[in-house]
């Protein structure tokens, strides 16, 4: 679950992190209120939205080079800025090609700074140890900065039994080329960060950058936290900050039934049974030239209530032309319960689209005879390939189909 940048330096405050004074706003004046409270001769306006990228990103609607994160050096500066950010779309590159809408701004004290360095916390998948991830080097994606000088990252994989010590912490602070003040900050920030991760079962920690200003003061600009899903049910406070405006299509649903789904921008829905399979599911159907309208993982121990309900959410997506479903039941999952839920599910809400099944491994014959039993139109496929070019067929033939009728409406009216 993703947080907002002012949700997570709420919480950094909270734990004793040094962050600039700021406050949140939903509309301009609030923005021009919130300056007037700060003092200081100049603040940052920045978007509030569940992307990275927003410094260098842009607003359509606006001029060319002012993105999401503005200094300003004046009230009017500030009025400005609101207003040119909220209720317009912010595009950077994490998100989709339209945008994502920006319905807050981050109003803060802006700081005279000298130094950008970079810190970061997750779980490496290598190693399988929270990993403490630093640059001398902040400021930009440490996607670039491990490109442009990979000698300028420091990494720190954290023994989960001894956690992270004072002296594990001062070892890795001392090559960021700090004076000694500045070093203890830094310390005592890495350390805090480590009782957050732990804490409040985040699985990223970011702050970039991590400033060093004119006053030599030490102070996270940024703040980002990202929590694992799987331990929400220990955190109801971390649960109400999620944003459910920042939600794509079906997320929020998807969660509630324990369905793993993320909405993409194509016309053909996917279920599939285990992680793996649904990957293979989405590439079949790129590799093929299709595009297809979501990820859909429906956990093998699933019973058919959630397997309908991962089926109804494909049905009651608009832009889904046709929907592949490609199950190997290895054991857990057994294609008869997909076969009952498309069944189920049909009687429900019935299929407007065309299906395409591949189903495979434990009762696929008996899943397939029933489906041919039950009435609802499906189309069958013998492997991946199969059904992702039957599928790619059935959503450009309904394209077609409604494209027709469209037409003939639009020349009814005329007529």
């Amino acid at each position: 679950m993703h947080i907002h940048e002012f949700q997570a330096k709420q919480l950094f405050a909270k734990y004793g992190i040094p962050i600039p004074k700021g406050e949140v706003a939903s509309t301009v004046d609030e923005a021009v209120e919130i300056a007037r409270k700060i003092d200081g001769s100049g603040w940052v306006v920045k978007a509030q939205i569940h992307a990275g990228g927003r410094r260098a990103g842009h607003f359509e609607d606006a001029p060319q080079g002012e993105g999401g994160v503005r200094i300003a050096k004046s009230v009017a500066d500030i009025e400005k800025h609101a207003g040119q950010m909220l209720g317009h779309a912010l595009i950077t590159t994490q998100t989709r090609p339209s945008g994502s809408d920006v319905e807050r701004v981050y109003v803060e004290q802006a700081c005279d700074v000298q130094r950008e360095l970079y810190l970061g916390m997750l779980v490496d998948r290598h190693s399988s140890r929270v990993t403490l991830i630093a640059s001398a080097a902040g400021g930009v994606n440490i996607e670039s900065i491990a490109e442009k000088d990979p000698e300028s990252i420091i990494k720190l994989a954290i023994d989960p039994l001894e956690g992270l010590g004072e002296e594990a912490a001062q070892s890795l602070v001392s090559k960021l080329a700090l004076d000694e003040d500045q070093a203890s900050v830094a310390t005592t920030v890495i350390q805090t960060m480590y009782e957050m991760f732990i804490a409040l079962d985040t699985s990223l920690i970011e702050i970039n950058p991590l400033a060093i200003t004119a006053a030599g003061e030490v102070i996270a600009l940024d703040a980002t936290l990202t929590f694992d899903d799987n331990a929400l049910f220990r955190h109801q406070d971390i649960q109400a900050l999620r944003d459910q405006a920042e939600l794509n299509f079906g997320e929020l649903e998807a969660a509630q039934h324990g369905i793993n789904y993320v909405k993409l921008d194509g016309n053909i829905g996917c279920l599939a049974s285990g992680a793996g399979t649904a990957l293979a599911t989405v590439d079949a159907i790129h590799l093929l030239g299709g595009e297809p309208a979501n990820f859909l993982d429906v956990p093998p121990v699933a019973q058919v209530g959630r397997v309908k309900e991962a089926l109804r959410l494909l049905l009651s997506d608009p832009g889904v032309a046709s929907i592949l479903v490609n199950v190997f039941g290895g054991g857990i999952m057994r294609c008869d319960t997909i076969a009952d839920a498309i069944i189920m599910a049909n009687r429900e809400t019935p299929l407007k689209v065309p299906l395409v099944a591949r189903l495979a491994g434990t009762n696929a014959t008996f899943a397939i005879r029933r489906l041919k039993d039950a009435g609802p139109r499906i189309i069958f496929a013998t492997d991946l390939a199969d059904a992702a070019d039957k599928a790619i067929k059935a959503a450009n033939q309904t394209t077609q189909i409604q494209r027709r009728s469209w037409w003939q409406r639009v020349r009814g009216v005329s007529g």
